[in-house]
């Protein structure tokens, strides 16, 4: 007896069997993630977040590490969007870390990416009456380029202000003059060519001839130098001379006492001669029979 086999009934078990497969595979997939647990995290941004939805991904320096939870305006400071971030455990947040906004290319999705985080800072906590930390925010490059390009727009605005500021009819005529009298400067160098060209001539030869009595100056040096030393020598000589001046000097000054003493003996001797000269012309025959004794005086 052959069996009916119930091809219904098959087809639903098939079905029902693949569904279960495909629940599995998905939940094996899956399980990983949701087994994750994730730090949160407050960021305030002060820029428009066009691009950012929620469960867009949270990067650390390229690497994914969470997403963000939830967008909104902060209630406490409405210039401000308030984006809560769910970041993986084990992802050391900082004080110095600095959240920003980050286009993905052309397409205008956006993603918040964290920078920073030096080892020295400490690790980033909620403040005391606050749940979360708050991570601090950074322009976005495409922020920094309107800023940039707007403060650029306006003092190129500016400039052209003063320019046409500058250039009023007086300074356009006083411009005008100006370059008048350059033209007519370069037609007058222009004529005068020639001269100048002679000028330049003779301000080279005068500069060879500077070169050559530069070269001649360490000769005439030498030369200087030599006199010195013969002007030093002079006067080594010549104080050797007064020297010995000072040393006759010296020993006449010792030979004075002498001097006066043999000029007081040929004194007397002087007066001596010329009493004996007196006397013989009183009386020549003293050199004949002598002096004469003298007379006894009374009562002698």
């Amino acid at each position: 007896m052959e069996t009916k086999v119930n091809y219904a009934i098959v087809g639903i078990f098939v079905l029902a069997f693949g569904m279960a497969l495909i629940a599995i595979v998905i939940w094996l997939g899956a399980g990983a993630e949701y087994r994750k647990t994730y730090d949160e995290y407050l960021v305030y941004m002060n820029e428009s977040v066009a691009g950012l939805s929620v469960n867009a991904p949270v990067r650390f320096k390229g690497v994914s590490v969470g997403r963000v939870e939830s967008i909104s305006i902060a209630p406490d400071r409405q210039e401000s969007v308030r984006l809560l971030l769910q970041v993986e455990k084990g992802i050391v947040i900082r004080e110095d870390t600095v959240a920003t906004l980050k286009s993905q290319g052309l397409t205008g999705i956006a993603t918040l990416e964290l920078s920073g985080g030096s080892p020295d800072s400490a690790i980033l906590k909620a403040k005391k009456g606050e749940k979360y930390p708050v991570i601090k925010s950074s322009p976005s490059l495409m922020t920094r380029l309107d800023t940039s390009v707007t403060l650029l727009l306006a003092n190129l605005n500016k400039s052209v202000e003063n320019l046409n500021d500058t250039l009023n009819e007086k300074n356009r005529a006083d411009l005008s003059k100006i370059l008048v009298n350059i033209a007519e400067l370069s037609d007058t160098l222009a004529k005068r060519s020639n001269e100048i060209d002679s000028g330049m001539i003779s301000a080279s030869k005068m500069l060879a001839s500077g070169e050559k009595a530069a070269e001649s100056l360490p000769q005439l040096m030498a030369r200087m130098d030599r006199a010195a030393e013969k002007i030093d020598r002079m006067a080594m000589e010549v104080g050797q001379s007064s020297r010995s001046a000072r040393r006759t000097i010296e020993h006449a000054n010792e030979a004075i006492p002498e001097f006066n003493a043999l000029l007081t003996e040929l004194r007397g001797l002087s007066a001596s001669l010329k009493r004996v000269t007196d006397e013989i012309e009183r009386n020549p025959s003293v050199l004949v029979y002598g002096r004469q004794a003298a007379r006894p005086g009374p009562g002698e």
